[in-house]
This record gives C-alpha cells, sequence and structure tokens, in this order.
C-alpha cells in the first residue's frame, strides 16, 4: 500500500507562504500549527517565487509555459 499524499488548496498555500513571510514566527512553528511540515513551505515558498501567479496550477494543469512547450514538441 503506498503513501498517502494530502492535496492542499492553492489558497492555503498563499496563505501558508504569507504567514511565513509576515508573521514573525518561525515556519517551524508556522508548519506545526498548519500541520504540514516546514519543507513544504519552503517548497511553496520557492514556487511562488519562481512561478508567481501560475504558481500552484492544480493536478494535471500546467503553467503557461509548461502548456506552450507541449504544444511545441507535439
Amino acid at each position: 500500500m503506498g503513501k498517502i499524499q494530502k492535496v492542499y488548496s492553492k489558497e492555503f498555500k498563499e496563505e501558508a507562504v504569507r504567514l511565513a513571510q509576515t508573521s514573525g514566527k518561525p515556519i517551524a512553528q508556522i508548519a506545526r500549527e498548519l500541520g504540514i511540515s516546514d519543507s513544504a513551505i519552503h517548497g511553496w515558498r520557492k514556487e511562488l517565487a519562481e512561478h508567481g501567479e501560475e504558481a500552484f496550477p492544480g493536478k494535471g494543469h500546467q503553467t503557461a509555459l509548461e502548456e506552450e512547450n507541449r504544444r511545441r514538441v507535439s
């Protein structure tokens, strides 16, 4: 039996990153309060910094750049 991976909404991820940036609390504390790992927050911060509004497109969804690249390869 495989490990069950939790799925979080775009809004949840954005709020977790916002709390990490503005609350003044350590990321580990925010993660404990939200019931997630601190590495998840670090990963979400990186994704948001790299992709901005296109971060966290959802399961099976691609960013505009990924979709464009897929079409060019096809």
